[in-house]
């Protein structure tokens, strides 16, 4: 008697807000990829009949009230339980089809993350402001963490279970790629990218991405995800900064005092001392907090390797 064992359990995330237009066309695009996979739908206060359309579609609805991609995509990785995880967003943008073989690939390679790099000959799907953009906060993220990733900022990516259930997921909106970029490099994590096609939103269907005010907020997150994860270099910087700037202003001073024996400029020769009382009070705190930091580190991996690797059952 042959015994069959049940395949790995696959659950396609699509977070929405105001997406009728598209959202019929995500949920059966991906049926139709991963007939095997539970297609989830997490609303976010959606005005207009996303809901109805992506129950009727044949998709999981649940409703996340506080606003932010950030705050449904904690919410998705905390509710649902699976060993792969496909994370799209519900603006039919993304090529379905692709799916498939990133499952493929994060189970027969062992990874945690595989990230679906945008690749498309459509101005308006990825405007040059957007690809310029990318760039440069994935060079930011790179210089700050390590290279990885050559898109940063993709709303297409295939997880494991122990990426998602090691995630702490603090970012609000559209911060969070950024987010889980850097959880994956600090981690050390087994990552790849694999190319997708990129088109534009269909007809009718608003973006809901603001350039200038949601790239600050990354640029942000970039910065306070420096802080935290790496403080030592962070506040050695600044203290690096400051040291300099006493050593510039203290040169003149030490000339007229080796010339004269006087110290005329006494307001100089305080800030100075100020400045480098500052410079190693910063690298102090970039020692401490470093420490702090190691053992955080610490606790998240131990928290990911609790549980199995992303491996096909046999």
């Amino acid at each position: 008697m042959t015994i069959t064992r049940p395949g790995p359990r696959v659950a396609v995330l699509i977070p929405c807000y105001n997406e009728e237009v598209a959202i019929r066309a995500v949920v059966r695009d991906f049926r139709a990829a991963l007939p095997e996979a539970a297609i989830f739908v997490f609303d976010n206060n959606s005005r207009d009949r996303t809901v109805e359309i992506a129950r009727d579609a044949g998709a999981i609805v649940r409703h996340v009230p506080l606003q932010g991609k950030g705050n449904v995509v904690r919410r998705m990785f905390s509710d649902v339980d699976a060993d792969a995880y496909v994370l799209v967003d519900g603006d039919d943008t993304y090529h379905a089809a692709s799916a498939q073989a990133m499952v493929t690939r994060l189970f027969a390679e062992n990874l945690d993350m595989v990230v679906g790099r945008r690749v498309t000959d459509e101005t308006a799907a990825y405007r040059p402001g957007h690809r310029l953009g990318n760039w440069l906060l994935s060079e930011f993220v790179a210089r700050l963490f390590g290279r990885a990733f050559t898109d940063i900022l993709s709303g297409y990516r295939v997880f494991s279970r122990r990426f998602v259930k090691s995630f702490p997921a603090l970012a609000a909106g559209f911060e969070i790629e950024t987010e889980l970029t850097v959880h994956a490099l600090e981690l050390r994590m087994p990552i790849e990218e694999m190319e997708t096609q990129y088109r534009s939103r269909p007809e009718g269907s608003v973006s809901k991405l603001n350039t200038y005010r949601d790239g600050i907020r990354i640029l942000w997150m970039i910065l306070k995800l420096f802080r935290q994860e790496r403080p030592l270099a962070f506040f050695g910087s600044i203290g690096a900064g400051l040291g300099l700037a006493s050593l510039a202003l203290s040169i003149p001073l030490f000339l007229t005092y080796a010339e004269t024996g006087l110290v005329p400029r006494l307001p100089t020769a305080i800030l100075c001392t100020g400045l480098m009382l500052t410079t190693f009070g910063s690298l102090s705190c970039g020692l401490i907090l470093d420490t702090v930091t190691r053992g955080r580190q610490e606790m998240k991996r131990l928290a990911y390797l609790q549980m199995a690797p992303p491996r096909v059952k046999p």
